[in-house]
């Protein structure tokens, strides 16, 4: 599969993935700050923002669309860095196409099965009435019985087009159907450990990547650093901007 992508900059290509119910957009603020060095080019993941859809949805999977629309760019080697769900695309490509990957940044995510989901904010947005009349605010105020937190119905109703023919830009019928699959973590069969430079960047308020992931994920990338960021929680780069791109500029260069 092809993905949409948006590019900034010059330099060497550094790849930006974004998380779930996320967009290439979503990752704007790296993408400003980090282009005065990189030529970047962040890709919405299958079943989100202008990307196709389609009804698999596994991280061996994303990490092929990742590869086959790197090879339509005609880029052979990159730099990556992946959030969340993103993180967890660009450590299965860097696990199965090492080649590709120059260096490995991930953003609080671990090489790890999480027990939890969000099935519940699937149901949330697909719950929402569309009709050419809605209004954000009045989405805002359907969800609201579900999504408790203001900030996080935000970041969900950026993917809501208004107008007269509303739409979400997520293909939520396929994400629902593979929420098992974006929460779990299954090795690669036959896979190397992936040797090149890695960071794990994580938030230390966050409890995405506990004490106990860490040796999970120096198994998998023995040369991986892991740093935390104070004062951040899991959308570190939103909540401490200046600190994450200097972080990934330091690492990535």
């Amino acid at each position: 599969m092809i993905l949409n992508t948006l590019e900034a900059g010059e330099g060497p290509p550094l790849v930006l993935l974004h998380g779930l119910f996320g967009a290439a957009r979503s990752l704007g603020i790296l993408s400003r700050g980090l282009s005065a060095s990189f030529r970047v080019l962040a890709l919405d993941q299958r079943n989100h923002g202008e990307s196709p859809r389609g009804g698999t949805m596994d991280y061996a999977t994303m990490a092929a669309d990742v590869a086959e629309t790197l090879t339509q760019l005609g880029i052979h080697r990159a730099r990556f860095c992946g959030h969340s769900m993103g993180g967890k695309t660009a450590m299965m490509l860097a696990l199965t196409k090492p080649e590709l990957v120059e260096k490995l940044a991930v953003m609080d995510i671990a090489p790890v099965t999480y027990r939890h989901d969000h099935s519940d904010l699937v149901a949330a947005m697909q719950a929402v009435p569309l009709s050419p009349e809605l209004t954000r605010g009045e989405a805002d105020k359907a969800m609201a019985a579900t999504v408790k937190e203001a900030p996080l119905r935000a970041f969900l109703l950026n993917n809501l087009v208004l107008g007269e023919a509303p739409r979400w830009r997520l293909g939520l019928d396929e994400i629902s159907a593979n929420m098992a699959n974006l929460f779990r973590w299954d090795d690669p069969p036959g896979a190397k450990p992936y040797a090149g430079p890695a960071l794990f960047l994580c938030g230390a308020d966050s409890n995405f990547v506990v004490p106990a992931a860490e040796p999970e994920i120096l198994q998998r990338f023995p040369a991986a650093r892991i740093e935390r960021v104070e004062g951040a929680s899991h959308w570190l780069h939103a909540e401490k901007p200046e600190q994450v791109i200097a972080a990934l500029r330091n690492f990535l260069i």
